[in-house]
């Protein structure tokens, strides 16, 4: 994997395809950019497509203390610098979705288009940032073997594949404990993004997974109403990572949607 220097760390990223239509896919918590491998593949011939880890997850490092999403955001605009692009169409699923909203706070001439997956605009409940710290000292003191026992069957429907199911703990384990509560810490401080979504005024599509539990589907209905022009897309057969459990599915409906772009 290619990285840049960020800060004091690196910033690793993966990247396939070539041309000036550049996608950029933003990953889920607590994976990395390797689970963008299969549109890595599958959309490198009509895209230069780019997927970075973000720090302490994949190679990306060191950990910082709390992974915030304006952080995120902005090694994204450093990475985009460094590889001098100027505008691209976002896809940011899960996590990804929240620093993709902080991104276009911090940055919105970047974007041609925004895909939304399986995430919220809505920041997190007092309950809710409170079971994410205990979460980040869970993996801190048990480890990302017991992040995979937790969480991947969350992530997934019930009736996933053991070959999809490999492939999801097998990106959970391969990250450092230190990452995953730093991601935790990250997203319990991220701002309400509702109010952002009416100022968004580059093309827009939500993409959710028919059997998600983790993100509630009226979460995409707040999105959706909430972005002027914007329209859902759901992906049957599929949890809260639809990229992995319905490829085709999923890979069609972005294309669709960022093929239809205006340049």
């Amino acid at each position: 994997m290619p990285s840049i220097p960020i800060g004091e760390g690196v910033l690793h990223y993966r990247e396939a395809g070539q041309g000036s239509d550049v996608l950029v896919l933003l990953h889920a918590f607590p994976l990395h950019s390797g689970m963008w491998e299969p549109q890595l593949r599958s959309l490198a011939p009509r895209f230069r497509v780019i997927a970075p880890d973000w720090r302490g997850l994949g190679q990306s490092g060191p950990a910082p203390a709390a992974a915030t999403m304006d952080l995120l955001a902005g090694d994204v605009v450093h990475l985009l610098r460094a590889r001098g692009i100027q505008r691209a169409v976002f896809a940011g699923l899960s996590m990804g979705g929240y620093v993709a909203l902080a991104l276009y706070r911090k940055a919105p001439e970047l974007f041609r288009g925004l895909a939304l997956c399986d995430t919220k605009a809505t920041p997190d409940t007092v309950e809710a940032a409170t079971a994410r710290e205990t979460f980040a000292q869970n993996a801190l003191s048990k480890g990302t073997g017991w992040v995979a026992d937790d969480f991947a069957p969350k992530l997934l429907r019930p009736t996933s594949t053991p070959e999809v199911t490999r492939t999801v703990r097998g990106l959970i384990e391969s990250n450092a404990p230190e990452g995953v509560a730093a991601a935790q810490r990250g997203m319990a401080l991220r701002p309400d993004s509702v109010p952002t979504l009416r100022t968004i005024s580059c093309p827009a599509v939500v993409i959710f997974g028919a059997e998600d539990r983790i993100t509630p589907f009226g979460e995409a209905q707040r999105m959706a109403q909430g972005i002027p022009g914007a329209r859902i897309e759901t992906i049957p057969a599929a949890g809260h990572l639809p990229n992995l459990e319905n490829q085709p599915a999923f890979d069609a409906a972005l294309l669709r949607f960022a093929v239809a772009l205006p340049a």
